[in-house]
């Protein structure tokens, strides 16, 4: 299974971007999104280091949601 991470563009220089998520920065290539129109508050899903798909802001935060959910429920599972 593959995990896509949403994160939150803060800066950009090239193909690359410093991207944040809860609290935990990242460098992120944009190669793959050469085609995007890409800008600072952005959002993108982050595989393996590499922005794979430009998202909204509402479909970030439901993602989160969702995964929020699920690492409550390994908690309280013993997980």
């Amino acid at each position: 299974m593959c995990l896509g991470i949403p994160m939150q563009i803060k800066s950009i220089d090239g193909y690359t971007a410093q991207c944040e998520a809860k609290g935990v920065s990242r460098d992120v290539s944009l190669f793959m999104l050469q085609e995007d129109e890409l800008k600072v508050d952005d959002y993108v899903v982050v595989h393996v280091g590499y922005a794979i798909q430009k998202m909204s802001q509402q479909d970030a935060e439901s993602a989160w949601e969702i995964y929020d959910q699920m690492l409550a429920s390994e908690d309280n599972l013993g997980i």
